[in-house]
């Protein structure tokens, strides 16, 4: 699990730098032909990690229901950030997995709510959930790349 835990804190760390050193212009941009930008994406991964660690564990999530209304699977962007969401989310995408993993070695996982992905990974336990969610984040890093180099050309 260890290596899961390196390899999420990793991903955010590319996010992270991302989330700073975009232009908010660029943040909130949604270019023709996609449903996002690179603002939800980065929220949409921290929100969907409390989802799936979390919620379907049986535990209370970190954050508001608000935050997790906004960004959840199906949302789309309402083309604002300010700037303390903005903060709100950079320091999420650290806390998140300090408490993930701290909670993970603390045992504090001890039941799960089975759930199939809308990719038709089923997931039945907590440790699964932490490897999905690796693949997760690897998939709207990619989306995030993509708006980036379109945004640049």
């Amino acid at each position: 699990m260890k290596k899961l835990f390196n390899i999420t804190l990793q991903n955010r760390k590319t996010l992270y730098k991302i989330l700073k050193d975009t232009p908010r212009t660029q943040l909130l941009h949604i270019p023709d032909g996609f449903r996002n930008n690179i603002w939800w994406n980065i929220a949409h991964v921290v929100v969907t990690q409390q989802i799936l660690v979390y919620k379907l564990s049986g535990l209370p999530m970190r954050f508001s229901d608000d935050l997790v209304e906004k960004f959840k699977k199906g949302t789309v962007p309402d083309g604002t950030a300010t700037d303390e969401e903005i903060e709100q989310i950079a320091g999420f995408l650290f806390s998140t997995i300090e408490w993930m993993e701290e909670d993970f070695d603390n045992g504090v996982f001890k039941t799960y709510n089975e759930y199939t992905t809308s990719v038709k990974v089923t997931l039945t336990n907590v440790e699964d959930a932490i490897a999905f969610n690796v693949y997760h984040e690897g998939l709207h890093l990619g989306s995030i790349l993509a708006l980036l180099k379109l945004q640049i050309s």
